[in-house]
């Protein structure tokens, strides 16, 4: 390979330059370069250890330089002109000659050991930080994987009940990571081991359960391996093996609820800790020993990072459903925006993007459907915005700056502290709560309508599988069975099972119907159900047991979903009525605290400008009671926004859930601090 291939990288160089280095410190025996290796593998990246780890310490060292020169210059700069370096550690040296070195090489020396430092600071983080990527994929490999893996095994009992052999169902779970993600590519090595390097599938089987990131994954391929070399029933293996995930899947669900009960539990008290802190910082203040920066520090740095830090937390437990829920239409092409059926959008033309550049015709096509889809924007823009919820930034946020121009040009918001101090409300109001109901509320209400729409469809789910198995058991295909429940159910399913028949009427295939159906809606559980099905019709046209293990998959999922809602519900409460525990803490302060010391200040300074020679300053005088009232309303807008993402996070592993309560709780904060 030359140096001008495209495959050859700078990153390349950088690795065969300190190859020689990697060669001199670590030995390709050794603990640490087998754990690398093993990593390598479980995160599937196509990369020897060896240059890995070289290229690993030559980040290092690029990084290490680095933060060498700027401790040095930071060194000199300290130790030269800002810190005095008569005494350091205040040793009394009898020896002149001994202490006439020691003074020269003092400061040079600070200096270089200042640069050392740093410059081990930042070779740690460079080649650490290296080092840890495959750590980190792998780990989220094995997440992925184990969620989805009780749905993978699943989807090959229903493939093993249609009549599949073992090959084929290995093909066919290999060709499904538009649905099962990483489980999938898990097989497809198994399938890719045995067609290009000749091996036969067990071997390849057996290697597999040794590499995969998934103790729960290898553990199923060797059972399988097991089943498989003694001749046992595949199907009932399976059988056994779903019902057992299944089981395993709710265990799993139970120990996470359990934490975050717990991490509920320390919000609680975590979030009090700066209300005390201020509290105590106030009673200071009235003592006379003011902490304005430190009161500062508490509302606008300790709250946030409270906030953040067990957002931070809740998200290492609280798990994500994988997925983004399209199937393609093509199980053979890449997973890109024409194969995936999707719908047209801003950016993606649809089906016209794969054929665009083939000739004037198709350039003439393309142009006609960007046309179109522009002119469908224009006359349907809360339709666009309830497909793409999030696109309503791209609105909304230049509205937010423009409006808070107008104000700071006009003189309605305030631009200095002292303006903000002498009347936070209103300057809070036009800085924060403006922009916030701007650019929230119609995020918030186009998802919760996107939301809405979609979840109707999995409502019915598992009674309308149960109807359409029941049906296809009495002799009818699946096509006749999708007609009858049609006819004899309601709800969203039931209609979109009308368009199906119709779709299939018209020519099209049953498979490309159930995509295309499911690409509307994309839902992660949908695509699963729906690729089982649509695979196990292939077989058959009666598939009445595959029908019902997706509605018992279906059944499953109803009640982790139950559960889950329910035990979330709970840490949800937690939050809000520690919100607003510390929102009803704040309001008494100011009542009953800071407006009474208001009002005795005054008297205080009346009764000493009438006596003749003046007084001692009395308890509490010197307390800034304006920007006492606007930290404690700042205090409570951070946290109300804070508490209100941390509660949608938990109930639906999703950041924007919550904006529906970062727009409730700062409101109750308003409408409190307006009318006390």
């Amino acid at each position: 390979m030359s140096l001008g291939d495209a495959g050859y990288s700078s990153s390349d160089a950088l690795g065969d330059a300190f190859f020689p280095l990697y060669q001199w410190l670590f030995d390709d025996s050794s603990d640490f370069v087998a754990g690398v290796e093993t990593k390598l593998a479980e995160a599937r990246r196509d990369e020897t250890v060896e240059l890995f780890l070289s290229r690993a310490l030559g980040v290092g060292a690029i990084v290490g330089i680095l933060f060498w020169i700027v401790g040095t210059l930071l060194g000199w700069v300290l130790f030269v002109t800002v810190i005095s370096t008569d005494t350091i550690i205040g040793l009394y040296i009898a020896n002149d000659a001994l202490l006439a070195f020691i003074n020269a090489i003092k400061v040079p020396a600070l200096i270089l050991l200042t640069g050392f430092f740093f410059g081990s600071i930042g070779f740690a983080a460079g080649f650490g930080g290296l080092v840890g990527v495959p750590y980190m994929q792998a780990g989220e490999r094995k997440r992925e994987i184990n969620m989805l893996l009780p749905d993978a095994i699943a989807f090959m009992y229903a493939l093993s009940m249609g009549g599949m052999n073992q090959l084929e169902i290995l093909s066919a779970m290999a060709k499904a990571d538009d649905t099962y993600g990483e489980v999938a590519l898990e097989f497809r090595s198994i399938v890719q081991e045995t067609e290009y390097f000749d091996t036969d599938y067990r071997s390849a089987v057996r290697n597999r359960s040794m590499e995969t990131p998934s103790d729960e994954l290898g553990q199923f391929l060797t059972d399988m391996l097991s089943i498989v070399n003694s001749g046992g029933d595949m199907t009932d293996f399976l059988s056994d093996k779903k019902d057992k995930h299944m089981r395993t899947a709710k265990q799993e669900q139970e120990l996470t609820l359990d934490t975050l009960e717990l991490f509920g539990e320390m919000y609680m008290t975590l979030s009090l800790f700066p209300l005390l802190l201020i509290i105590i910082l106030v009673i200071m203040s009235m003592m006379g020993n003011s902490k304005t920066t430190l009161l500062y520090g508490t509302v606008y740095a300790l709250i946030p990072l409270v906030g953040v830090g067990f957002l931070v937390l809740v998200s290492t437990v609280k798990e994500d459903e994988p997925g983004d829920g399209y199937l393609r239409l093509n199980e053979d092409e890449d997973g890109d925006a024409a194969s995936t059926g999707r719908e047209p959008g801003l950016f993606d033309l649809g089906l016209i993007e794969r054929f665009r550049g083939e000739g004037a015709l198709f350039e003439r096509i393309y142009s006609r459907e960007g046309t179109h889809e522009a002119k469908w924007l224009f006359t349907h823009p809360h339709l666009f915005f309830k497909r793409h919820p999030l696109y309503t930034l791209g609105l909304t946020v230049p509205v937010a700056l423009v409006i808070l121009g107008l104000a700071v040009a006009q003189g309605t918001a305030p631009t200095s502290l002292s303006r903000m101090q002498s009347n936070p409300i209103a300057g809070t109001f036009v800085w924060v709560y403006v922009p916030l109901y701007i650019i929230f509320l119609p995020l918030a209400v186009f998802r919760l309508w996107n939301l809405r729409s979609r979840r109707r469809v999995v409502n019915n789910l598992s009674d309308d599988l149960r109807k359409l198995s029941s049906a296809n058991d009495t002799g009818l295909t699946l096509l006749e069975s999708i007609r009858t429940v049609s006819e004899t159910s309601s709800g969203k399913l039931a209609e979109e099972f009308r368009v199906i028949h119709a779709k299939v009427n018209y020519g099209t295939s049953l498979r490309d119907a159930l995509v295309e159906f499911n690409n509307k809606y994309h839902i992660p559980r949908l695509a699963r159900t729906l690729k089982l099905v649509s695979k196990a019709q292939e077989a058959s046209s009666q598939i009445s047991a595959v029908l019902t293990t997706a509605a018992q998959a279906s059944e499953t999922q109803d009640d982790l979903e139950r559960e889950r809602k329910s035990r979330t519900r709970m840490q949800i409460v937690i939050i809000m009525m520690t919100y607003f525990t510390l929102l009803a803490v704040m309001a008494i302060l100011k009542v009953k605290f800071l407006d009474v010391m208001a009002g005795l200040a005054t008297q205080a300074s009346s009764g000493a400008s009438s006596s003749a020679g003046g007084g001692q300053m009395s308890f509490g005088a010197n307390i800034d009671i304006q920007m006492m009232n606007m930290l404690f309303f700042h205090a409570v807008t951070i946290q109300g926004v804070l508490s209100g993402f941390i509660a949608g996070y938990i109930r639906d592993a999703d950041l924007l859930s919550g904006v529906k309560f970062a727009i409730v709780l700062p409101t109750v904060a308003l409408l409190v601090f307006a009318f006390i």
